[in-house]
């Protein structure tokens, strides 16, 4: 029996291809069960290896390679690569909870119509390890040949199987993979996704799958053909051609990063569809610059066992003695010389058994399967396989179709079969196999939360952010990066995803170009008002209203310490500031709705010639557009510009002329006090307003773009300190947007705050330097070239929204932000022109509360 079954093995008609594929038992969290084995399965976390640097990179990879060794050492391991298209009914469905202010609905669902036009593939990497065989008691084999038993997994062999799995998970949770125990859902979408049903696995609400709910996974149909296979849906009709792919030959060596990252590189597979290379046939430009790529999205499925450290000396022995017997058998010969390639595997093995026993190194037995799919017609099929091809041909790896093993190749896929086809394996140090960084590429932002982009690196996926401060960690996000690069548009779209939320939003615009963000709120039904700094917002930033809320008192300092720095010096030096305060205490003892043009009221009208001198000096300053936003008499019958009720409020003050840092205040001008003084409303209002203890569980997010204009004043530099510091006990999403990576620097208490920083494109060294730095990438060229070229596209265009992101866990990957429609791209452009539209449209379309 033992002789027929060599043989048919030999002819490729027998052994482990004919075997019939696996029955499934029962599917766990965590857990696949076969009627003979027993495996464990984890997902793997995605590791931002695009921007590592070296000595990092290296670290990671040393400690897979242990984790190989260490924690995989003589067990069956199957690898599986996958992809899934982002479901944008899905993110629909949770826009419950991402969402409560305005028409959420409508700008949900302009969302997921945007996720559904771009079609991201995700990307999901699966580790199984089989645990072991399976015991049938002597009672249930008889049962099972009499067809009489019922079908289902002992609760006993649940559990044992279930610790096991934790055992191992326990190790594989600290490696380099992160790895995480796959869900039901999961494994089921794994197993049932090879059928193309098209019909969802019934396991909703299951914690153990078995019976029909089992068998319906697997109740597809598959037509083998020599190069490819063609699944039947429940229709009967061809709903997929499938090709399997094997790796026969390997270069001698790989480097990594470069062609040793064979895993990796899947995603970096794109194809010039059929119909879409016929119509280009004509055209003088190549097939990229048209961008009519798409990505292919092969999947690996890689089974493989690591050689315990003994068992690796051993093969690695019986190779060395299989070259000393043919240099013996050469040397018996009239040639004499055994040959160049002979002598090489010779010194290949010795230096070999010196790296196994001197390192923490072994050997893997691996057969590295790549299927292609295309859901179109086997014409596309077939191109899809030809760039797998020309893809891995680049690396120097020979890829092919496994002719008249298709069926054994796609079988060997499934969870919790076997190797069918080992003549198609490859022997390698884990050193190699952990080069293939099947873990690596991108990954960035938060898990749950709104999305705002899509990742550009080695590894497509959608970018999520949380829209709101976080108490469990630094608040304060900075964006930094050249005018016109999208740093402005991307911290708007913030800004109205924390609105969505039921955010307070305060938004200081000391450009004038934020009149769109008003303009977008109102679109969506949020409440908003922009705040222009002119005679027709007069008392708009009064402080004395401003902070009526967080009580009377809270102005009494506040409103002569501003008023002070407009008075003439002249004056103060004869004693306004008592004059100050005395009228403003009078007015908030005594008038029912205090105002600040009361205490200049108050203060013309006194006997004493200072006072009076005082009122009517800032009566005068009053009636200009700085002067009359904080102590100007608004319209009779005005509404607050300004409130604490969630909504977007804008206020633009883009003729502000602040006075240097160190410039002494006697040497300022008139303009320049009213400046500061306009300054110091908004920041005491925004600092007062973040602090109130009434407000601690209301969303606030402060915006504050163009930062540079705040660090030239001491009151600017201690906002932003203020706010940054006590951001996450306040509740405070701070959002700030500069050109000046250098000066950010320079504020420690707000570097040490970051919780996330967005870097666009820079072009100086020091500026470069100094993102490179907070971004936590190492500064040297190369970053310098990755930022440089963040805004370059195609030709001589600019791309816009093209970032890196530093997230909270401190990992970075590049980053496209996405608006979603055009209209909304329209409405939040900061242009020149689109911004003189959005502040005429604002200023007549706000929708106050």
């Amino acid at each position: 029996m033992r002789v027929l079954e060599k043989i048919s093995t030999l002819l490729g008609v027998g052994g482990d291809r004919s075997a019939p594929p696996p029955r499934y038992a029962g599917i766990a969290d965590g857990l696949v069960l076969t009627e003979g084995d027993a495996w464990a399965w984890w997902t793997c976390e995605t590791s931002n290896s695009d921007l590592m640097s070296e000595a990092e990179r290296d670290a990671e990879q040393a400690r897979a390679e242990t984790a190989l060794t260490s924690v995989l050492a003589g067990m069956d391991v199957h690898l599986r690569v996958l992809w899934s298209p982002y479901s944008a009914d899905d993110y629909r469905a949770e826009a419950p909870d991402l969402y409560r202010a305005g028409r959420w609905e409508e700008w949900a669902e302009h969302r997921a119509d945007r996720l559904d036009q771009i079609a991201l593939p995700i990307r999901h990497v699966l580790l199984g390890v089989r645990l072991g065989a399976r015991k049938t008691p002597p009672g249930r084999r008889v049962t099972d040949a009499a067809g009489v038993s019922a079908s289902g997994v002992p609760a006993r062999e649940l559990a044992t199987w279930h610790t096991a799995a934790r055992r191992l998970g326990r190790r594989l949770e600290s490696s380099p993979w992160r790895c995480s125990m796959a869900t039901v859902e999961m494994l089921a979408w794994m197993i049932t996704r090879e059928q193309h049903r098209g019909v969802p696995a019934p396991v909703a609400g299951r914690s153990l799958v078995t019976g029909a709910a089992l068998a319906a996974l697997t109740a597809g149909r598959a037509l083998p053909h020599p190069d490819h296979l063609r699944m039947v849906d429940a229709a009967g009709e061809v709903a997929a051609w499938v090709a399997v792919l094997t790796m026969p030959a390997w270069p001698e060596r790989m480097a990594t990063p470069g062609p040793g990252e064979w895993l990796r590189t899947l995603a970096e597979v794109a194809y010039l569809p059929p119909d879409e290379e016929d119509q280009d046939q004509d055209q003088d430009h190549d097939s990229e610059a048209s961008g009519l790529l798409v990505p292919v999205s092969p999947e690996a499925s890689v089974r493989l066992r690591v050689l315990p450290k003994r068992a690796a000396i051993a093969r690695t022995d019986e190779t060395a003695k299989l070259v000393r017997e043919q240099k013996r058998s050469a040397s018996t010969h009239t040639i004499g010389d055994p040959g160049q390639v002979i002598t090489d595997a010779g010194e290949a093995m010795a230096e070999l058994r010196a790296d196994l026993e001197r390192e923490e190194l072994s050997l893997v037995e691996d057969h590295p399967r790549v299927v292609v799919t295309s859901t179109i017609s086997l014409e596309d099929l077939r191109a899809r396989v030809d760039a797998v091809t020309a893809h891995y041909g680049d690396l120097g790896i020979t890829v092919q179709v496994g002719t008249d093993e298709q069926r054994s190749l796609w079988l060997e896929t499934w969870a919790g079969d076997r190797v069918r086809v080992p003549d198609l394996g490859h022997v390698r140090d884990t050193a190699a196999m952990a080069g293939a960084w099947w873990w690596g590429g991108a990954r960035v932002g938060a898990d749950a939360g709104p999305v705002v982009g899509y990742l550009t690196g080695s590894t497509p996926g959608v970018v999520r952010l949380s829209p709101v401060a976080d108490g469990r960690d630094a608040t304060t996000v900075a964006l930094i990066g050249r005018s016109g690069r999208g740093k402005t548009t991307a911290a708007m779209m913030m800004a109205l995803e924390a609105a969505f939320y039921g955010s307070w939003v305060l938004a200081l615009d000391f450009k004038g170009d934020l009149g769109g963000l008003t303009v977008a709120a109102d679109r969506y039904g949020l409440p908003s008002r922009l705040v222009q700094m002119n005679r027709a917002h007069a008392g708009a930033a009064d402080l004395i209203p401003l902070l009526a809320e967080a009580g009377r008192d809270a102005a009494r300092a506040e409103v002569p310490a501003q008023l002070s720095l407009v008075t003439p010096a002249h004056l103060r030096a004869a004693g306004a500031e008592v004059a100050l305060q005395a009228a403003t205490n009078a007015v908030i003892n005594n008038s029912p709705s205090p105002a600040t043009w009361q205490v200049l009221q108050r203060l013309r009208e006194a006997s004493d010639p200072v006072a009076r001198a005082t009122g009517e000096a800032l009566y005068e300053l009053a009636q200009t557009p700085h002067g009359s936003l904080f102590m100007g008499r608004p319209q009779p019958g005005a509404a607050p510009a300004l409130t604490t009720q969630p909504g977007v409020w804008g206020v633009q003050l883009p003729g502000l002329a602040l006075p240097g840092a160190g410039e002494e205040r006697e040497r300022w001008t008139s303009v320049q006090a009213l400046s500061v003084a306009v300054m110091h409303s908004l920041l005491a209002y925004g600092v007062t307003t973040a602090g109130r203890p009434d407000l601690r569980t209301l969303p606030k997010t402060i915006m504050v773009p163009e930062v540079h204009v705040l660090t030239g004043t001491a009151q600017g530099r201690h906002f932003l300190d203020y706010i940054a510091r006590v951001g996450r006990a306040l509740g405070v999403r701070f959002v700030l947007d500069t050109q000046d990576a250098t000066g950010l620097l320079m504020l420690p208490g707000v570097i040490e705050q970051l919780a996330m920083v967005v870097g666009f494109q820079l072009t100086s060294t020091p500026q470069q330097d100094a993102l490179s730095e907070l971004l936590g990438l190492p500064v040297g060229p190369d970053t310098r070239e990755r930022i440089r070229s963040l805004a370059l596209g195609d030709g001589d265009g600019i791309r816009h929204g093209h970032s890196i992101i530093r997230d909270p866990r401190f990992g970075a990957a590049a980053v496209q932000w996405d608006v979603p429609t055009a209209e909304l791209l329209d409405l939040l452009d900061t242009s020149p022109r689109a911004a003189g539209e959005a502040d005429a449209e604002a200023a007549q379309d706000g929708v106050p509360v």
